[in-house]
Order: C-alpha cells, then structure tokens, then sequence
C-alpha cells in the first residue's frame, strides 16, 4: 500500500503543479497599462482575448448590442413557433444558456467583484455585456449553421466542435472523420463542467450550513437526488429549465426592485458612485483604477460566458425560421445575465450602509446583507434562490455537454450516461468538500475552451456578420412593403 502511494503522490504533485501552471498563463496578469500615480491596470491572457473579440465583433456588426437591443425583444417576444420532434425553440435554448449563465458568478461573483472593486466595478460589467453581444451572437449564428441530426434525444446538436470541424476539413480540403482541435475543445469542455459541478455542490451546502446550519450531507444528497432524477431522464432538462429559469430570474429581478424601492433616496447617490469610481480621479491617482478595471471586466466576462463556446450548444439544439433570430435570442441572454440578474446583486450590495453587512466573506456577505434589506426572509429567499440558481446551471451545463460527449465518442448512449453519472459524482464530492485543484482544472477548462474556439470564431465570423446583413435588409423590406 506504501508503495502504492508513494508512486502516485509524486504524480499528483506533478499533475497539480502543471494545472496550476496552466491557470496561471491564463490568469495572472500578462499585460500592464500605466495609470496615475504609478500604478497599472494588470490584464490577464484570457481577460485580453475576450475583450479583444468582444471588440472586433462589435466593431464589424456595428454595434449591434446596442442598435439590435429592441429587435433582440422583439424576436423574445414572437409567438413560439411548433418544434419537431425532439428538437427545443430558440426560446427554450435562451432559457437553457440563460440558466448556465444565471448562477454562482451572478451571487458571490458580483459580490467579490464589487468588494474588491467598488462601485465602478458594476458600469465595467455593463460594458462587457454589450461587447459580449456581438460574440454571443457569432458563436450562436455558427452553431446554427453547422449543426447536425441528433439520433439520441432526436432534434438537433452542434457546438463549437462541430464548426472548428467545418474549419479544420476547409484547410485540410477533405472530409474527416474528427478534427484534433475540435476534440480538443470537446475535451476542454467537458473538464470545466465537471470542474463547475464541484462548485456547485460545495456552493449550495456552505450556502445552506450558513443560512440554516443543515448538515452538508443532507443538502448535498438532496441537491444530488434531484438533479440525478432530471438529468437522468431524456426530456425532463428542458422541460423542467422552461418552467424554473423564468419564475426564479423573476422573482429574483422582483425582490431586488422590493429593496430599490425601500431604498429609493439613496439610488441617486448609487448611480453617482458607479459612474464616479469607473472613471473617478480619486481611484486613479490611489492605485485602485486597475482594481475595478479588472474585477468589473473578468466578473462580466466569465458570467455572460460569451466568448467560451458553451451557450452555443444550446443555441445548436434550437429549430427556427431564421439563424439569425437564434444569434439575438443569445445575445439577449448576454444582457439578462449582465445588466439584469448581476445587476440585482450589485444593487443588493450597494444599498447597504457601509459595515452593515459586518466583516463576513462570499455568500455570508451577500446573505448579511439580505438580512439587513429584509430580515430573516431575506436569508430564506437568497439561500433558496442560490439552490435553483445552481440546479439550473447543473442541468444546463449536462445539457451542454450531449453534444461534445457525441463528438468524442460517438452517437452512443452508454457514453452520454458514463457523463452523467460522473457530473453527478463531481457535484456530490463537492458538496462534502472543496477540491481546489479540480476548481482551477475547471478553470483551466473554460480558458481552453475560449482559446480553441476563437480559433473558429474569427475566421468564421464573416459568414456570421452576412446573415445579420441579410437579417437587417429583410426586416427593412418587411416594414416597406407594409407602409
């Protein structure tokens, strides 16, 4: 048994330090630009790259997050049309990717990124939001065009995988049976899922030990049974996201007007305070710029997940009348993840007196703080709030998942249960105890994830500013001939 040992620690020592070598290229701060004072703005690979592509594509679609907003609702709004069989509408694929977005980042994320950065902190995620737009909108617009059959769950599946293998038989000029990139990003994937499964777990029984002082045993076997049961069966997902997704974002969206309208003297002042620490001199000159720079840009980032390649496997899986609808739906759930739901506990956090919320951390801060604006119902709503929002996630991200399990190993059952059944594995170990090199794998994952596919995305995305031309001149035609 020693020597058993002996020969896999040093391995997993091996294994931790390339990991964490790993994150740390894509995370510690790789670009410095000078501010006043003699600070600087440290700037990572990742956060570079997606704010890089934001910006590229926002240029190149001529700021359609903000000229396409009103259309964006508009397609929202438009009676649902009837899908085929086994395949979901661009509305519940919104409800999907929403549900992934809508989670921990949107809870203690913000909470981080506004105690660390301030106020200012909030007008950087807003900003984030309208670059990742225009990306959401190419990532989903590609999904669309090269998605396939699904013979499993019947309907459709596509992704990343599937359009980095359109690229790869172009320069290859020939067909292939599997691209190493694609499979490299399928791979990518499947590790930051199974590395965001562990935080959930871990996430809601800290969150319910806190709130309620319930065993973390009993939380997460709970949390695990539920989810096994929807998971496990083949059209419970969407089913069961179509009906949550909506009610607990707007019951989230409502209690946060509840407090702004308690508090609505101060909301002048709080306005003042975001737009001042954004670009207040006093930051600058203090060092702190860089501060809410970058934790306003990395919690947008990383919560609106544009740019990574996840939302578009439920963009993928959608059936419509037009590709380019799919692309707005999914840039609107960019704006839902960003300016509303983050938003609402940024606005939490900043309406209470300063030291109200105490000394505490994470969750326990954002849970003080609920207490303070609504007493212990407060403490009831945010911690059940903080379930559903990761139980959603959970089934959005297996969702995900179909199509680079597919990918990898083929239209075959067995493989998609041996994913699921490991998930569900990952979320239980997680609510007993903090892995954190299996967080950072997760990770590691997710910047994977963002760098193969902008190596799609980017010499693809031509093909994806033509259909919203089209999109644009056939709504302009449409509202000629009806005058």
């Amino acid at each position: 048994m020693d020597g058993i040992k002996s020969f896999f620690t040093p391995v997993g020592e091996f294994l931790t330090r390339i990991i964490n070598s790993v994150y740390a290229f894509f995370n510690d701060d790789m670009f410095s630009i000078p501010l006043p004072g003699g600070k600087s703005l440290g700037l990572s690979l990742l956060v570079v790259m997606l704010v890089g592509m934001g910006i590229y594509f926002t240029v190149r679609s001529r700021f359609m997050g903000v000229r396409m907003l009103p259309a964006m609702v508009k397609t929202a709004a438009e009676k649902k049309p009837k899908s085929e069989k086994g395949a979901i509408s661009g509305w519940q694929s919104l409800i999907v990717s929403t549900a992934t977005r809508v989670g921990m980042g949107n809870l203690v994320g913000v909470v981080a990124a506004v105690s660390a950065g301030g106020a200012g902190a909030v007008f950087w995620m807003w900003i984030t939001a309208l670059l990742g737009s225009a990306t959401a909108f190419v990532e989903a617009v590609l999904a669309q065009k090269y998605k396939k059959e699904d013979p499993i769950y019947g309907g459709y599946k596509g992704g990343p995988a599937y359009y980095i293998h359109e690229l790869a038989e172009r320069v290859n000029g020939r067909k292939l049976k599997r691209s190493f990139i694609a499979i490299l990003f399928a791979f990518s994937g499947l590790l930051c899922w199974g590395g965001i499964s562990q935080v959930i777990g871990n996430s809601v029984s800290d969150t319910f030990d806190i709130a309620f002082g319930v065993d973390p045993l009993i939380s997460t076997v709970i949390l695990v049974a539920v989810a096994a049961v929807v998971v496990l069966r083949k059209k419970a997902t969407v089913k069961v996201l179509d009906i949550m997704v909506p009610i607990m974002a707007g019951f989230y969206f409502i209690i946060t007007l509840v407090i702004i309208f308690k508090n609505i003297t101060e909301l002048p002042g709080i306005f003042g305070r975001i737009f001042a620490e954004a670009f207040g001199l006093r930051q600058a000159v203090a060092g702190g710029l860089g501060f809410v720079l970058a934790n306003g840009i990395r919690r947008g980032l990383f919560s609106n997940e544009a740019g990574s390649g996840s939302a578009p496997c439920a963009a993928a899986a959608a059936e419509s009348d037009s590709i380019a609808k799919i692309g707005l739906l999914q840039s609107l759930g960019v704006f839902i993840d960003t300016i509303i739901i983050c938003s609402c506990t940024a606005f939490i956090m900043l309406l209470v007196p300063g030291g109200a919320a105490g000394a505490s951390q994470g969750m326990a801060l954002l849970i003080d703080a609920m207490r303070y604006h609504l007493g212990e119902f407060g403490v009831y709503f945010i911690a059940i709030t903080l379930w559903l929002f990761s139980f959603s996630t959970f089934a959005g991200v297996l969702f995900y998942a179909r199509s680079n399990v597919s990918y990898i190993f083929g239209d075959r059952k067995s493989w998609q249960l041996v994913y699921k059944i490991v998930a569900l594995v990952m979320l239980f170990i997680g609510g007993l105890a903090a892995y954190t090199t299996v967080w950072t794998l997760g990770d590691v994952g997710i910047a994977l994830m963002t760098v193969f596919n902008m190596m799609a995305i980017l010499p693809l995305g031509g093909e994806a500013m033509r259909v919203l031309r089209d999109y644009e001149k056939e709504r302009k035609l449409l509202k000629k001939n009806k005058k």
